[in-house]
Parts: structure tokens; sequence; C-alpha cells
């Protein structure tokens, strides 16, 4: 317990001990009220001061001025054992909502343990341990076994395994090597590492992450504005209500002025809304929280909200389905064998920078020997043309060979085929491709299990590629060769499709997405290990980068709403219950008060909920 919680405790105990005194030992009547306005004031001084300084300050109807009316009023009718007792009551249910808030705080801030205590800075062959905040970009900081990563940076020198979990959730260790990038909030688990920082702490992936998660509250669903607007108008109504309820029955009926004051009494207390109050944000903190430790970012309430709703999720297709990393899938040679084909290839494409090139000369690895190319030259969208050992070599697409008069043919594999011919004579083709994500068929089969209604893929590839990945995938529409801009109006296109009550959510790497994440209802992005793009555009990012874990956080998200919605319900409906009794005179303040703390206290702990793991689809 915290320090205001343990004087809490003791006012508590004191109080128990002398309304158990006053109640059990006979006392004359000019010296009760004094027996019992002792432990009253001890146990409820502070809401009356909070009640006198709300008044004074405009805002007079809030449950600290419900309990103070209402137990103020049970002193004046003689009723002192009901006043101090409700006071007890309360104070003891809003103790154990304080440790239970506390509690859940600390459970994420466990899950979440990123933040770095300090850095050793490598000054000149010396360490020196100083804060995180006082490194500068381009220092160089050693980590040792144990320690925490404490900036963004690349590893210069060492070799070990990194503990990513408090990042993205998976138990596997990252292997990191001299060249590597490592994000702050892992824990390095073996060798020693020697890191240049390439971010400041404010800019970096823990600061980054835990400012997201710490400010995710500020960001309210639907509900929790409905619950604070509720509570605005609610508390007023009850006051109203409870004059009614002490006024009008003696003018009207037999009832006698005492007890409709009781009963008007009895409808204060039960009125307080500190179920609904406290337990709906508890509830979506909770859910922030848990998919917080399953490497799932939440910005808000709002987003878990909409997501839970989604029944078209949209995929973008390179980084998000596939790796984005394009490997030699295949090679088929005519005239040669496979090695001289791309040992061929990859010469050629030596001179180049294109990304197929790049892929040719990591399938070759080997350092290729640039005094055996002569004349090399980049044709623009066809491919390169250079002398190898005096052969002319050309490597491209169709056009290229259809420009120099070499006759091809295709392939039947799916991806980029790059054609290479040597002195006009065609020697056969290699297949470059991206290599689809283990877990993206796995993810599609979540989706639909979950009830999403459909998956569709948009990309700016070939319709071929296209429509095989999503084939290999079973998502049920594809749309290919399209820009950005054709991207964003294929997500407004789909959005009509979307039912007043559902939602549209669209995944993306987080980089060249940016107007689609911001057009859909809920923006997704593939995150990676501190991509800014993707954490600066998205709504909610999978740290990760597997597109599994987007069933997973729908489960999350429906779970969540699923206890806000218990709450409401069950607060509701006991409140209307307790309240009706004691408008007839069938409740009095001792049960009152038990339905307002009881009903607080179950609501609490059934928020807490949300912080466990919800059931995998």
């Amino acid at each position: 317990m915290e320090r205001e919680q343990k004087q809490t405790l003791i006012r508590i105990l004191v109080t128990a001990v002398l309304f158990v005194a006053a109640f059990i030992f006979p006392i004359a009547a000019p010296f009760r009220l004094a027996a019992y306005l002792i432990p009253y004031l001890i146990i409820g001084y502070d809401v009356l001061w909070r009640a006198v300084r709300n008044i004074v300050h405009g805002e007079i109807f809030d449950e600290n001025f419900l309990m103070a009316l209402a137990t103020v009023g049970a002193l004046m009718i003689g009723e002192y054992p009901e006043a101090v007792f409700v006071l007890l009551f309360y104070q003891i249910g809003e103790l154990c909502q304080d440790c239970a808030v506390d509690r859940s705080r600390r459970s994420i801030a466990q899950l979440m343990d990123i933040r770095p205590d300090y850095a050793n800075v490598d000054t000149d062959g010396q360490l020196h341990q100083v804060s995180p905040e006082q490194v500068a970009v381009g220092d160089s900081i050693v980590i040792k076994a144990g320690e925490r990563v404490p900036l963004d940076g690349v590893v210069l020198e060492g070799t070990s395994a990194l503990d990513t979990a408090a990042l993205t959730g998976e138990s596997l260790p990252r292997q990191v090597q001299p060249g590597d990038d490592v994000v702050s909030g892992c824990v390095n688990l073996s060798g020693l590492l020697k890191v240049q920082v390439t971010k400041n702490y404010a800019s970096s992936t823990a600061s980054r992450i835990l400012d997201l998660v710490e400010n995710a509250s500020s960001r309210k669903s639907k509900a929790e504005h409905f619950i604070t607007r509720f509570a605005r108008y609610y508390t007023p109504v009850v006051v109203l209500a409870a004059v009614a309820l002490a006024v009008l029955p003696p003018l009207f009926t037999p009832v006698g002025w005492l007890d409709s004051i009781q009963r008007a009494l009895n409808f204060l207390v039960v009125s307080c809304p500190c179920a609904l109050v406290i337990s709906v944000p508890l509830s979506f903190f909770g859910g922030i929280g848990g998919a917080s430790r399953d490497g799932i970012l939440v910005k808000g309430g709002n987003y878990l909200e909409v997501l839970a709703k989604a029944e078209i999720i949209v995929f973008d297709k390179t980084g998000t389905l596939t790796q984005g990393v394009f490997n030699v899938t295949a090679i088929h040679p005519d005239h040669c064998d496979q090695a001289h084909l791309l040992e061929l290839a990859a010469l050629a494409e030596s001179v180049s920078d294109h990304p197929i090139a790049h892929s040719l000369m990591e399938a070759w690895d080997q350092l290729p020997d640039r005094s055996r190319v002569t004349q090399a030259e980049e044709l623009p969208g066809r491919g390169v043309r250079a002398m190898i050992d005096g052969k002319l070599v050309c490597v491209g697409n169709e056009k290229l060979m259809e420009e120099i008069g070499v006759a091809w043919h295709p392939c039947h594999h799916v991806g980029t085929t790059v054609h290479v011919a040597a002195d006009g004579n065609y020697l056969g083709h290699i297949v470059i491709s991206d290599q689809i994500k283990p877990d993206a068929k796995e993810a599609i089969s979540a989706l639909k299990a979950a009830g999403v209604r459909k998956t569709v893929m948009l990309t700016g590839d070939a319709q071929p590629v296209g429509e095989a990945v999503a084939a290999q995938l079973g998502i049920d529409e594809v749309h290919a060769q399209l820009l950005p801009n054709h991207k964003v109006e294929r997500v407004e296109a789909l959005l009509a499709e979307v039912s007043p009550k559902g939602s549209l959510a669209f995944v993306g790497d987080g980089i060249n997405d940016a107007p689609v994440l911001a057009r859909a209802d809920v923006g997704i992005a593939m995150g990676g290990l501190g991509s800014d793009a993707a954490i600066e555009a998205a709504d909610i990012v999978l740290m990760d980068d597997k597109p599994s874990k987007l069933a997973h956080a729908i489960a999350i998200a429906r779970r969540t709403l699923v206890i806000v919605r218990q709450n409401i319900v069950f607060a509701l409906a006991v409140k209307l219950l307790v309240l009706t009794l004691s408008a007839l005179g069938h409740a009095n303040l001792w049960q009152a008060a038990f339905a307002d703390v009881g009903v607080s206290l179950i609501a609490i702990l059934n928020a807490m909920r949300a912080m466990r793991e919800p059931r995998k689809f």
C-alpha cells in the first residue's frame, strides 16, 4: 500500500473499533450523538471537506455531495449508527478500489518494464554510467550481459542475443552482430555489445512506446464519453428525485415525514455512480495493458472499440503479408548450368543499385571481379547490358529481350522474371519473388474464424503476382497494380460496404501506407522494432510484424467491450432495483451502502479481467 492508503486503513480500523464500542455498550441519550460523531468525523472528514470545497467551486453533484447529504441527514433524524456505517463502508470500498487500480497499473508497468535506468558511455576506453537522457547521437555505449539496452543504435562490436519480450511479446531471443540495429527496451542476454547511438532518448523506441501506453487513456472510447455525460446529468436528477421523494409522499399519502426522509437518504446513497465512473475506464485501461504485454500497442480505448467491430480487413501485401525482401526463388537455364546463369546475371547487375540487382548478388554470394565486366550500361525500365569476358550479356525483362531480338519464353513461377542472353543467344531466366510470411495464412484463417466478413489485399504488384499470393493465403478479394492514391480510392469504396455498426481496418507497413492508414476506420501498422513511421501513422501497432497477432488484437478488443457492457448493465440493473426498493421503503441505509459499494467492487474486479489472456481463435 501507498502512504495515503495506509493512513486510510488506520482510519478505518480506528473508526470500526469506536463504532462497535458505541453500538454495543449502553450510552446515555445526551452522550449518544457524541459517541457516534467522533468515529463519523474520523472516517468522513475528507468526504465532508471535498463536498464543501466542490460546492464552493460550483461542482456540486458528485459522490462526495451525495454521501455528505445522506449521512448528515441521517444524523439529523437520529439514525447515528447508519450514518457512521455508510461512510465506513464507503471508505472501505474506496480503499479496495484504489488498491485494485494501483494493482492494474503496476501490472502494466511490469509488463512494459522497458524504461532504461542508465547507459554506459564509452569515453576514450573509460566507461561512465550516466542517465540515458544525457547521451547524444553518435556516442558509443557499452551494454553488458543482463543490462537493458538504453538507446536505439547500431552494433559496432560484439555478438549477443536480445530478449525482446517486453516489446514484442515473443520469448524467442533475437541474435545481433556488428552492423545490426538494436532498440531500447530489449535486454542483452549474453555477450558484451558496443553500440553507436542513432537516436536520443526522447526519440528512442522505449520512450515512444512508454509515452503511447501512458497517454492511451486520454483517447476515450464512446462508452467512456457516454459514462462521463451520463454521470453529469444522472447525479442532479437523482438529487431532485430524492428531494421529491422526501417531500411529496407526506403531502399526498399517509407516509410520515420521518419515513419519507429515510427513503430519500437511502435513495441518495444508492444513486452514487462510482461503479460506472471507475470500472469503465479501468476496463479499457486493462485491455490496453493486456495488449501491450503481447506486443500490440493501442493508442486509446476508442481504437479498441472500433477494432472490436471490424467487418472488413484490408491488407497491404509487401511488408505486411510478405517479408518485403526479394529473393531468388527459381533458376531455369536453357543452354548452360544454373551456376553459370546466376554468375552472368549477378556480374551484369553488379553495376546497379536496383533491388533486383541486390537479390541476384545475394544469391550468387561472391565478390564480383569487376575486371571481367566492361561497358556496363543500365537500361531504365528494361535491365542492364554489359560485356563480360568478351561476351555481350543482356539481363532484364521481356522488353529487353524483344529489343535485342532474342526469343524468350515465360515462366510458370509467379514473381519477377529476369531473362539472360549472351551474344544474342537465350540462356534462360531467373525468378525473383517476395516470400510470404510464415504466419500469414494462419492470420487469414484466424480472422475468418473470428467472424471477419471479408479480407482484401491491395498491392502495387502485377495482377498475376497479387492473385497468386491471395489464392495461397485464402484472401477473398485482391486489387493489384495500385498506386498509393488508388489504394485510398479502393478503401473508400470498401467503406461503403461496411454496415452502420461495423468498421474497416487497414493493415500496412506504416511507411508507404500512411494515407490509407489515416483513411480507414482503424489503421494497423506492422511496426517491427523501432519503425518510427509505423508508430506515428497507425492507431494500433503490431510490434513483432506478425499478421497473426491481428486476430489476437481483435479478441482483446472484443473481450474488453464485453466486460465494459457487463459492468454497465450490472451496475444500472442493481442500482435501479435498489433505488426502487428504497423509494418503496423496503431498503434501509445499511442495505443501500452495500448496494453502492458492493456493486462498485464487483465491477472493479470484473474490469481487471481485461488484463488477462483472451481466448485465441
